[in-house]
């Protein structure tokens, strides 16, 4: 699976990206966006010399036009058109809309969420999981501000830059952020009652889910049952589906009041993403996800054909394991 450049430049979450996916090893081990810098990181300010201009409407592509000469080496964050939405504030979750450039060679790092086959980012605000050039430079600006950033590698990817995408260890990078929209952390609402002959759900915080496996045999077919009825627009096959999720195998022996869980998005705290629908993922998730809504709290129960079949997956995942998931879906594009 190709890398975009969207996974590069966020943490990807966790296990399930490569668990549950179908992507090539590449995809899989440390991960590429983790902020790596050896030097601190700087704080951003509002204005240096030289600086890139910047030209369009907001919500549209914008022309980033760098001077000649070297950049300041200052971490920049100004905004150019001010929102009128809420202030994101440190730990929200926000979905940015950007375009970036390499300083020195004029590079444009591609696709952006305006290209074909690019894709906004979701980036949780002030958050140490992810570049400081996204969850820094979004705190304290409004919904709907079009910024510029001007990052040193300090900010970016560090002294060891990411050759993949053409970025130096001393690159400055030029991004232009448009800051769309805030997104829930987790389902809100009260949970419906739960048939006792399936898993019990307390998901009431945001962290992970506490499941508990009821002592019967687990059910032969898909289970996707809305526990907390969201009012977002229906998933559609094809989206990139974000969502925080925690999951386990059923194992109705292992004697204990909690199931163990061999994942969770909320180790990060940040979503989870993938396209839906499209065998990027197992296929239970596949089933069972498309047609829900944003907002919804999904319990899934899949069977191992809809899974990893026979294949062992370690001591948490036996070969032909039924796997429950809870999964609160924040949001879709």
């Amino acid at each position: 699976m190709r890398r975009r450049l969207a996974a590069a430049l966020i943490v990807p979450a966790l296990m399930l990206t490569a668990a549950c996916g179908s992507g090539d090893e590449s995809d899989k081990g440390s991960s590429s966006a983790e902020p790596s810098q050896s030097s601190e990181v700087p704080k951003p300010v509002d204005s240096a010399d030289p600086m890139p201009t910047v030209a369009g409407d907001a919500g549209k592509k914008p022309e980033i036009t760098v001077p000649k000469g070297d950049p300041s080496g200052k971490f920049v964050v100004k905004t150019l058109t001010g929102g009128s939405g809420p202030e994101v504030q440190k730990d929200d979750l926000v979905v940015v809309k950007y375009t970036g450039k390499v300083w020195k060679s004029g590079k444009e790092l591609s696709p952006g969420s305006y290209d074909q086959g690019g894709q906004p980012l979701v980036v949780t605000a002030g958050s140490k999981t992810i570049l400081p050039m996204f969850s820094d430079a979004v705190v304290g600006r409004k919904v709907g501000s079009r910024v510029v950033v001007v990052a040193p590698p300090a900010a970016a990817f560090g002294a060891q830059g990411k050759q993949e995408l053409g970025v130096g260890p001393t690159d400055n990078l030029v991004f232009v952020l448009d800051i769309d929209q805030k997104m829930a952390k987790k389902a809100e609402g009260t949970q419906a009652p739960i048939p006792s002959e399936l898993p019990q759900v307390k998901a009431d915080k945001e962290e992970a889910a506490e499941i508990r496996i009821p002592k019967n045999e687990p059910p032969k077919e898909l289970v996707s049952k809305v526990l907390i009825e969201g009012k977002g627009a229906e998933v559609k096959s094809g989206q990139t589906v974000y969502m925080q999720y925690s999951g386990a195998a059923w194992k109705i022996n292992e004697g204990k009041d909690k199931a163990t869980l061999f994942d969770t998005s909320w180790k990060t705290g940040a979503p989870f993403s993938t396209v839906i629908g499209q065998g990027q993922v197992i296929e239970g998730w596949d089933k069972g996800l498309v047609g829900k809504k944003v907002g919804d709290r999904v319990l899934l129960v899949i069977p191992p054909e809809q899974a990893y079949k026979d294949q062992d997956k370690g001591a948490e995942l036996p070969a032909n394991s039924t796997l429950v998931f809870v999964v609160d879906i924040v949001g879709a594009m």
